[in-house]
């Protein structure tokens, strides 16, 4: 599957100059903006960060046909077509999106990079949506990559420091960050390990397990710098909170029975630790059988089972429950007494609630036109809580 991009163009002060002629590009994904920028540059000379998605088709954020706003520093030689472009201003637009945004964070993140002695000598835009851009800056002192979130994901920084102390090697390396959302990352080698295998995702639940063990003491650290804190004392109330203004009558009796069914969770004995809270094969990173975790951006400070939950998800049954059963003997091992199994199965249709919850944070959290990539996932989740849970 491939996208057909049409890509409108301000000059550097920011003014609309026209549109290039739609291009094909192969990847659908419509965040994966780095072959959309290349494909400018061999089609048409052009040079352009994207700023930001304008819309596209009804294919979903997946082929079809999209547009994109893309700033230049000099007019192109290609000749350009008429487009109308809405430049309204917009409260929720992120810094990366707007004019100029993109050159002044690579300038920041370069001025960083010479400062630790490793200049980059060239930068290649990866990805930008609703979450985050991404860029890749290569020099003799190798990759770095920057990364700029929005303001709530802000917080992955303030993670990213307390693993490099707490656990090396476990994640990216902060080499700097503004406290404003941009990051600055070393280069993590390996591939990102989307659809891995059952042997695979026990490797990197039994890699993890230590990692939210450790954190288990320095949670109160980790809210006071900032991580969301999803206790239980404060879960039930930030769930239902997001979901003011979404149809929830489906699951009205989970919700207000929530309370009681997370007090039952904490009877069972485990910690509260750092979450990952997106902790998905694509998120880890394998190289020479080492698994490293990315992309911390969704971590808050919970219950350890929301992990393992998420880790576990499209797998076969016996394949998850396999996932499951090990994550509850480790934990056994290291609280002796405590009830894993039953934490797990109490907490599953909250997992998928806390998940609806998210995506109507992002919902209300970023512009209009960047709201096609969340459209359904409130309803998928809120459909997917309703399935089979214990009574308390």
């Amino acid at each position: 599957m491939s996208r057909t991009v049409t890509l409108a163009l301000l000059d550097a002060a920011g003014a609309p100059l026209g549109a290039l002629p739609p291009f094909d590009v192969p990847s659908p994904w419509w965040q994966d903006v780095a072959p959309v920028v290349a494909e400018a540059q061999r089609r048409y000379g052009v040079d352009v960060a994207i700023l930001r998605l304008l819309g596209g088709d009804d294919t979903g954020t997946v082929g079809g046909a999209v547009t994109y706003l893309g700033q230049v520093s000099e007019r192109p030689a290609a000749p350009l077509v008429p487009a109308e472009l809405d430049l309204t201003a917009d409260p929720l637009r992120a810094p990366f999106a707007e004019p100029g945004g993109p050159a002044r964070s690579l300038a920041w993140a370069k001025g960083e990079l010479r400062r630790l002695g490793r200049p980059a000598e060239t930068a290649n835009q990866q990805r930008t949506w609703n979450l985050s851009a991404v860029w890749r800056l290569d020099g003799p002192g190798g990759t770095a990559w920057l990364k700029q979130v929005p303001a709530f994901f802000r917080h992955e920084a303030a993670v990213l420091r307390w693993l490099g102390r707490a656990a090396p090697g476990k994640t990216s390396t902060l080499l700097a960050d503004d406290g404003d959302g941009r990051m600055l990352l070393d280069h993590v080698p390996g591939e990102d390990r989307y659809g891995a295998p059952i042997e695979e995702r026990l490797a990197m639940a039994a890699d993890f397990h230590p990692v939210q063990v450790r954190s288990a003491a320095d949670v109160a650290e980790l809210v006071a710098a900032g991580v969301p804190d999803l206790r239980a004392p404060h879960l039930a109330g930030w769930i239902r909170d997001r979901l003011t203004g979404h149809d929830i009558s489906s699951v009205a009796g989970l919700l207000a029975g929530l309370e009681a069914r997370l007090d039952e969770v904490a009877r069972c004995g485990l910690p509260e630790t750092l979450v990952h809270g997106d902790l998905h094969p694509g998120n880890v990173r394998a190289c020479a059988g080492k698994h490293v975790v990315i992309d911390w951006g969704d971590a808050f400070v919970g219950h350890p089972a929301f992990d393992v939950l998420r880790l576990a998800e499209g797998l076969d049954a016996a394949s998850a429950q396999s996932v499951v059963e090990e994550w509850c003997a480790r934990w056994r091992a290291d609280v002796p007494g405590c009830d894993p199994e039953r934490a797990v199965e109490l907490l599953r249709p909250v997992a998928a609630l806390r998940m609806a919850a998210v995506y109507a944070m992002f919902l209300e959290g970023i512009e209009a036109s960047e709201r096609v990539y969340h459209a359904t996932d409130v309803d998928a989740c809120l459909k997917q809580a309703l399935g089979p849970a214990p009574a308390l």
